[in-house]
């Protein structure tokens, strides 16, 4: 009668990010519709201007950008006594750029921060390419699956049984029925890319944590 094994095999992997996506926004307010709203347009145009010449999709610095459509409303906020306040009308609208060239970064966004009134950076997502990320997480999937059979084999060798062979392979927890993959990555591969978020300050982290790639994956082995 064979005897059977059910494992579970990982791996992680790490690597420097390679692109970082700067998340802006422009954002004024005040007591007229019409002012406000022309500074933030005013404002998306000086961003746009120097994007622009920093832009290739190949050598960068900027691989990648984009910006919404200027979004305004308005409120009236209430005193602390309980008073309702004037009318405030509000412009924003977003931006996202992509770098490759992090010391580009530092300094684009060090420009606008000086210079541009509305601006503020709402955070940083630190990434690997997709070629390079999809490359790391095949070597780590590969990995996750030779761990699993290490394992499988460690115990059979310890109850004095011979050579194990895969009976089934599956992403971790889909060997049991009903069950969800852990991780939520395809192909039992997940990453975990590092952000930086400034808290709505202008000081900007270069230093991100290397970028984690993980797979788990479940396997059942038998040993005759």
């Amino acid at each position: 009668m064979p005897t059977e094994f059910t494992v579970r095999g990982s791996h992680s992997a790490f690597q420097a990010p390679e692109r970082a996506t700067a998340r802006v926004t422009l954002a004024l307010e005040g007591p007229a519709l019409q002012p406000v709203f022309e500074h933030v347009v005013r404002d998306l145009d000086a961003v746009k201007a120097s994007i622009q010449p920093l832009h290739d999709p190949a050598a960068g610095p900027v691989t990648w950008w984009s910006t919404q459509h200027v979004r305004t409303w308005a409120s009236r906020p209430w005193n602390k006594d309980g008073k309702q306040l004037p009318l405030v009308h509000h412009a924003s609208v977003g931006v996202e750029v992509k770098f490759r060239d992090f010391g580009a970064l530092a300094g684009w966004v060090g420009q606008h921060v000086a210079a541009t009134r509305g601006f503020r950076l709402n955070g940083v997502t630190w990434a690997l390419t997709e070629a390079n990320r999809l490359d790391l997480e095949r070597t780590v999937r590969t990995r996750a699956v030779q761990a699993a059979a290490r394992r499988a084999q460690e115990y059979a060798d310890a109850l004095g049984l011979g050579p194990v062979r895969p009976v089934a392979l599956a992403d971790a927890g889909m060997l049991g029925e009903g069950i969800a993959p852990l991780g939520g990555g395809g192909g039992g591969a997940y990453v975990r890319m590092a952000a930086a978020d400034t808290g709505g300050g202008a000081e900007l982290e270069l230093a991100p944590e290397d970028i984690e790639v993980t797979a788990e994956v479940d396997a059942r082995f038998v040993a005759d």
